[in-house]
């Protein structure tokens, strides 16, 4: 497995963990307390870069289209909501405990049968122990029956806690979208077809959380759902399909050679998909899913006609002819994007002799652009100096950090692990000629540059 030619293995994944809490990018949730399974929080360049990315989504899927419109839809819904959507029967993972040490896992997740072939969403508690699948934990094979668990968070509503008071976490951001599209049609009167995009939170109650940010238990996901004439489904298919390879590969910058298709298989396939491709990528984990692109057929709109007892259908405005939507959904992951532009972007190199760790970020997803420093931080008029550069950058590009801590060649390795593209230098010959050193990342070459032309 390869990034650009750069060999991978698990170590590369530690290396990126201990990156990304040395530099302020990601912490284990609730690390005071010794942390919380799936979970994770954001530090300041984390959040950053989160931003950027989910901003270039949005950007990219709903500002530049004349198609999309966006929405905001509520974590906590009427809890008919699952009913409708089957995610109250469907929605869980096998789970099954070890008889030695009683720890619980996702039986499909556990590894490969004695002939080398990978477990199904449907393996039994025989097929464990026949295939001798050891225990992650105490390395045994005494596994109790397969059980089916299901992920969504309960929670309750209101003061009383009682069966009618119960209420779900959503575990996908899509049914927030299904339930508004009548909404939207009644008020905005889109022309068909047209979408609905919402980024938002999402819950699941994951076995075995794991892999840093791949999974786990709270996640963040930006999800199209793009309502389409049954007939026209597979051009649109086909549409989307091509902008999800032109969004993470000319947008978000990554390398063409690690993204994949998997046409999913009928038996793997979500419940109310007749079609779906998912875009695997190259992470240090393996290849694993980054996003998924689904036919949905009208099974969601017309499940909630029949559930709610309101017409879902469209009226067309050029034929007057009514019926059900077929829906397209692109959906991805913020969480598993964010890795991969992490996986992506990590390096390692040799400069002056040095080992040299560097994030090898896109320009426009950096968290900082530049970062100013005057050469000497007790030299006053350096500082000045370096202080209205500073301000004046800032001003205009916004993602402008300042550093003057230690000497100038730890400034520029902390730089390159948090990814500035640019490091500014105000040193003696500035005050005479109004020009700076200006550093660059990747090649780690040095011009002088007028102020004026930065």
């Amino acid at each position: 497995m390869v990034f650009s030619s750069i060999i991978i293995d698990m170590s590369r994944l530690d290396d990126i963990v201990s990156l990304s809490k040395r530099r302020g990018f990601i912490f284990p949730g609730s690390d005071v307390y010794g942390g919380m399974a799936g979970t994770w929080d954001y530090g300041p360049l984390g959040v950053m870069l989160k931003r950027k990315l989910m901003s270039e989504w949005w950007q990219y899927f709903v500002e530049e289209r004349d198609d999309m419109y966006g929405i905001d839809a509520a974590i906590i819904m009427n809890p008919r909501t699952w009913v409708a959507s089957g995610h109250t029967t469907t929605f869980s993972d096998p789970l099954v405990e070890c008889g030695d040490c009683h720890g619980r896992f996702r039986a499909d997740k556990l590894g490969k049968t004695a002939d080398g072939h990978d477990l199904s969403a449907k393996v039994t508690k025989t097929e464990l122990n026949k295939a001798k699948v050891k225990c992650p934990t105490c390395g045994k094979s005494n596994w109790g029956e397969v059980k089916q668990f299901n992920m969504m968070f309960k929670t309750s509503v209101g003061a009383v806690e009682d069966a009618t008071a119960l209420a779900y976490l959503r575990p996908e951001t899509a049914q927030g979208i299904f339930t508004n599209y009548k909404n939207v049609v009644d008020t905005i009167y889109p022309d068909l077809p047209f979408g609905l995009a919402q980024q938002g939170k999402a819950f699941r109650n994951e076995i075995s959380p794991r892999d840093f940010i791949f999974r786990s238990r709270e996640f963040e996901q930006m999800e199209i759902e793009y309502f389409v004439s049954p007939d026209e489904w597979e051009e649109s298919f086909e549409h989307w399909l091509k902008a999800c390879h032109e969004f993470l590969e000319k947008r978000i910058g990554l390398p063409s050679d690690c993204i994949h298709e998997l046409d999913v298989p009928a038996e793997d396939r979500a419940h109310y998909s007749k079609r779906t491709i998912d875009i695997e990528f190259d992470y240090p984990i393996g290849r694993e899913e980054l996003m998924g692109l689904a036919y949905r057929t009208d099974f969601d709109l017309g499940n909630i006609q029949r559930e709610s007892g309101k017409s879902m259908e469209y009226r067309r405005k050029d034929s007057g002819a009514t019926f059900i939507p077929h829906v397209i959904e692109p959906s991805f992951g913020v969480e598993r994007l964010f890795m991969a532009v992490l996986s992506s972007a990590y390096d390692e190199d040799e400069v002056g002799g040095e080992k040299r760790i560097v994030m090898r970020l896109p320009e426009h997803l950096a968290p900082y652009r530049f970062c100013v420093s005057p050469l000497l931080k007790n030299k006053p008029e350096l500082v000045k100096k370096a202080q209205k550069v500073y301000q004046d950058l800032k001003a205009k590009y916004h993602n402008v950090t300042w550093d003057d801590s230690g000497n100038i060649g730890k400034r520029y390795r902390k730089q390159d692990e948090i990814g500035t593209p640019k490091c500014i230098v105000i040193d003696f010959d500035t005050l005479e000629d109004d020009t700076v050193t200006v550093r660059d990342r990747d090649t780690t070459k040095q011009k002088r540059i007028k102020i004026a032309d930065l």
